[in-house]
């Protein structure tokens, strides 16, 4: 079992001076706990990636507050890494129920997000809607009213058109996102009611775009936007201390999920990012959203592009074999048959495309709009 997955300890640990960790427990792609970090200073307690939307998680944040001795009352920020649910699921109601702000990179954004393009299949929706209201073509509605469309519904109860859903999408390589299954969406359908009271919309407050002060804990941390495993990812970095919160970008030991529907080359863009972090120089703490602490951030960064070289002469050898070939294809030859999904395809046609734009990979459309690509 490698340390992301392990389940959460309910122990309420201090990882660095005025830093203490609050692990959540999750059941989220293979995950098996998320990190919310609360850093304390003398307004009170800024927490970090509140875990998933839902009354379990709600009631497991609200217990490991009261072993840490945070009321809400003295929560003031509400900081969310990046915009996958076991990180921003918590943050709204959180922020809700505290009359805390909510801090997020300036490319945040999830599914329920108003004026924005719908064409972003990198949101993976989380269950239930809230009480907040969103603005969409042809009016405004309930968060709530928008959360039908994850089970099914292409309009609301008033007749107004609704985003499509985050399942069951068409992906650019000619395939789909996973769909839920019938039985979770018959269960979603009928417990609308309970799911809406313990999610609200997270709408951040302050949007940190690359290299922005934020005072936490008593000292300047500064915003780091570090796309790659989403288009809005954010880390954080305090060189007074030489902590760094990295989210999801650098686990301590699994790679992290390189999202093929982020524009233009992920892959390259979530190495930029690596590189650019290793070379920070003090960084004596690294904090995680899951797993341990760690200190070795540069060689952890090397076993990581490691990793991902590997993946890319893994391709050209299959395609060796293979010949022209579809990108659900080469993800099953690829990842272990556990792992197969849109989300091995997604990471597969990063590494085809970061291939394809620095000219070593061919690509062609097949019947019925499928990708093939062919490694020279």
């Amino acid at each position: 079992m490698r340390q992301e997955q392990e389940p959460a300890s309910d122990e309420v640990i201090e990882v660095a001076p005025g830093i203490l960790r609050l692990q959540l427990p999750i059941e989220f792609t293979g995950l098996g706990h998320v990190n919310t970090y609360a850093l304390e200073d003398a307004d009170g307690f800024a927490l970090v990636d509140p875990g998933l939307p839902g009354k379990a998680s709600w009631d497991n944040l609200r217990s490991r507050m009261d072993a840490a001795g945070i009321p809400l009352a003295r929560v003031h920020t509400v900081l969310i890494t990046h915009s996958h649910p076991d990180h921003f699921g918590g943050a709204g109601l959180l922020a809700e129920e505290s009359g805390a702000r909510v801090v997020a990179s300036h490319r945040f954004r999830t599914w329920w997000d108003p004026d924005e393009s719908w064409d972003d299949t990198e949101l993976e929706g989380a269950d239930g809607g809230g009480e907040a209201r969103t603005h969409v073509p042809g009016g405004t509605t309930t968060a709530a009213s928008m959360a039908h469309a994850v089970v099914g519904h292409t309009h609301d109860a008033e007749g107004r058109k609704l985003p499509p859903s985050p399942f069951g999408r068409p992906t650019p390589w000619g395939g789909r996102t996973e769909d839920l299954p019938p039985e979770r969406k018959k269960e979603l359908a009928e417990n609308f009611e309970e799911a809406m009271r313990w999610f609200r919309v997270p709408h951040p407050s302050l949007r940190l775009a690359d290299l922005d002060p934020l005072r936490l804990a008593g000292r300047d941390w500064f915003g780091l936007y570090t796309p790659g495993h989403t288009a809005d990812h954010l880390c954080l970095w305090d060189p007074s201390t030489g902590t760094m919160l990295s989210g999801d970008h650098v686990l301590p030991t699994i790679t992290p999920h390189i999202s093929g529907m982020i524009e233009g080359d992920p892959l390259a863009r979530y190495v930029e990012s690596l590189d650019r972090i290793a070379s920070f120089d003090g960084v004596r703490l690294v904090l995680p959203a899951h797993g341990q602490p760690f200190t070795a951030l540069a060689e952890r960064v090397d076993e990581i592009k490691e990793h991902h070289e590997g993946r890319l002469a893994r391709l050209r050898e299959i395609s060796e074999e293979t010949g022209w070939c579809s990108v659900q294809d080469l993800s099953h030859r690829l990842f272990a048959e556990r792992s197969w999904g849109s989300m091995a395809e997604s990471e597969t046609y990063a590494h085809l495309e970061h291939l394809r734009l620095r000219g070593e990979a061919d690509r062609r459309e097949a019947p019925g709009g499928v990708l093939e690509y062919l490694v020279p």
